[in-house]
């Protein structure tokens, strides 16, 4: 190695780390924090007995869709555990309610005429009352469950009214998705707001056609009028019919928004709609086992502790390698920010185009991989010392023991490397954070020791810093073993 080449090299090293931290940290980006560390919450789903599980991925997926688009959460984790149940961890979360109702809703949705709507009365809870087969002599209302083709009483989602609907004329599966705008023209009933813009099959977009047909059969302001659109055995909205909708033509489906009621937050509630439509309803029902909230400041207090203990522990070596190893233990000390500098971009770069987070069990991983890339430094000073204690001056000590300890170090990462893949595929949980750190961590040590422990080592030992005083790495080889022979005194006699 000439030394042209090893500044060089040192120097492009040191400009790829510190200055594409930089740039990250002035664009604004940091590390995603996980839910341990910046708090939101995580709810346990329980599916029923004997469910397949196909269907939890196929949940799994559904819930993780519909969680993005609600655009305020850093990457969901969302998993299956066990036979039937579904972990979902949120951090960040503003909404609270809305999370809960994006991951737990079933999303059953259908298009079905009304017969009536009245509003909440005890006539409607009366046992002694006739009803249809499908409803529940107690509320008088019909199981959210039942089949499409049903009579049934549904509520509305404010709780004010009971609609006597008829059998579906369109089902979720009649349509191919959505989307959530403002609109100043309105919807099925003319009326402006937030809307729902939906896409349906080409079957689905005939039945449509044929339903409003049907329901423009009636006087205008009469309830069969109206088209009920029921999510989960709800009511969520019952648009009439325009008065200039022709009987024998109907709304052309591709012109149709559906108006969302007057509400506290009409836009979410368009935006969920328009997903439920995208992504689907759930395959099973779902009911929550537990919900855990985590604070604010709770997360933050975890890291502010992780953080304070980690750079004690992190003080108190660096002062130990100063003292022990002299200017070899600054050249370990200021690779270590090299080392954190591609830790923490690579984070960075994985929470802004993977969504991956940063969590407790993350930091754990990072201050392990610490201690690591602090043993490769040893390894290849204590080699440089065994070589100056053969006899063998300095520099070419210096030369002669890199490949040995670098191979050492390989070797040693690989075997790190591997036990982090291992901890990636088997574990579940936050031990998912602590594998990825540390396996990303081996990957850049021995990027590191390659090209800065290696450069910056020859430099200085061809410097004024090799040989003379007590700092110099000369100073930090200590005394030669008695019993060892100079290398140049070496000779050999027949």
């Amino acid at each position: 190695m000439t030394k042209k080449k090893a500044l060089l090299t040192l120097l492009i090293t040191l400009a790829i780390a510190w200055g594409s931290l930089g740039a990250m940290l002035l664009a604004g980006w940091a590390p995603k924090l996980g839910l341990d560390l910046q708090g939101g919450f995580a709810v346990v789903l329980v599916g029923p007995e004997g469910t397949d599980p196909a269907t939890l991925d196929t949940a799994v997926e559904i819930m993780r869709r519909r969680i993005e688009e609600l655009g305020s959460v850093q990457e969901p984790e969302i998993s299956v555990q066990g036979d039937r149940s579904i972990v979902v961890q949120l951090p960040g979360v503003d909404d609270r309610e809305r999370a809960l109702e994006a991951v737990g809703t079933t999303g059953e949705m259908s298009f079905r005429p009304v017969f009536d709507l009245v509003q909440q009365s005890p006539a409607l809870t009366d046992p002694e009352a006739e009803h249809p087969d499908n409803l529940d002599p107690v509320t008088g209302l019909s199981d959210p469950d039942d089949v499409h083709g049903a009579i049934a009483y549904l509520p509305s989602d404010d709780g004010l009214f009971v609609y006597i609907v008829g059998p579906a004329f369109l089902t979720g599966s009649d349509m191919k998705g959505g989307r959530a705008q403002f609109s100043g023209t309105g919807g099925l009933g003319g009326a402006g707001g937030w809307v729902v813009v939906p896409e349906f099959t080409n079957e689905g977009g005939e039945k449509f056609r044929l339903a409003t047909g049907e329901l423009a059969t009636y006087p205008v302001g009469a309830p069969q009028r109206r088209l009920a659109i029921v999510v989960d055995g709800v009511v969520g909205s019952a648009p009439e019919v325009a008065a200039g909708v022709s009987p024998d033509e109907g709304l052309d489906p591709n012109q149709v928004v559906i108006t969302i009621g007057s509400s506290d937050s009409p836009q979410a509630e368009a935006e969920d709609l328009a997903a439920i439509l995208n992504y689907g309803a759930l395959p099973t029902t779902f009911e929550r086992e537990r919900v855990e909230s985590v604070s604010a400041s709770l997360g933050a207090d975890s890291l502010k502790a992780g953080l304070i203990a980690g750079l004690i522990g992190l003080a108190l070596v660096m002062v130990y390698m100063v003292i022990y190893y002299r200017i070899l233990g600054v050249i370990a000390m200021l690779g270590l920010t090299v080392f954190g500098s591609f830790l923490v971009g690579a984070l960075i770069l994985l929470g802004e185009f993977q969504g991956t987070t940063l969590t407790l069990a993350g930091v754990t991983g990072i201050v392990v991989s610490i201690g690591i890339t602090l043993d490769s430094y040893i390894v290849y000073f204590e080699r440089v010392k065994e070589e100056s204690h053969t006899g063998r001056p300095l520099r070419p000590s210096i030369d002669h023991a890199y490949p040995g300890a670098f191979s050492t170090i390989l070797k040693g990462d690989t075997v790190t490397f591997m036990a982090a893949i291992l901890l990636w595929l088997l574990a579940v949980g936050p031990v998912k954070g602590f594998a990825l750190t540390l396996g990303i961590a081996t990957v850049i040590d021995v990027f590191v020791s390659y090209y800065y422990t290696r450069p910056g080592t020859w430099l200085v030992g061809h410097s004024a810093l090799g040989e003379g005083g007590w700092f110099s790495i000369r100073g930090a080889m200590g005394k030669k073993s008695e019993t060892s022979t100079p290398v140049e005194a070496v000779e050999v006699t027949s």
